[in-house]
């Protein structure tokens, strides 16, 4: 029975470090495109105010 138990317990933890490996993920996609947003605004920006 206390085999079971620990399985269980495994199974659990794994799941769950599948799942914090999935949010970090999506953060870093998110902050990828942020960062990409950001860069092409501010390429636009001094595109506005350099003109050549």
């Amino acid at each position: 029975m206390g085999i079971w138990l620990e399985l269980g317990v495994f199974i659990v933890v794994l799941l769950w470090g599948f799942w914090q490996l999935r949010d970090v993920k999506k953060a870093q996609a998110r902050t990828r495109e942020e960062k990409a947003r950001r860069a092409a605004r501010d390429t636009a920006d001094k595109a506005e105010r350099d003109p050549p």
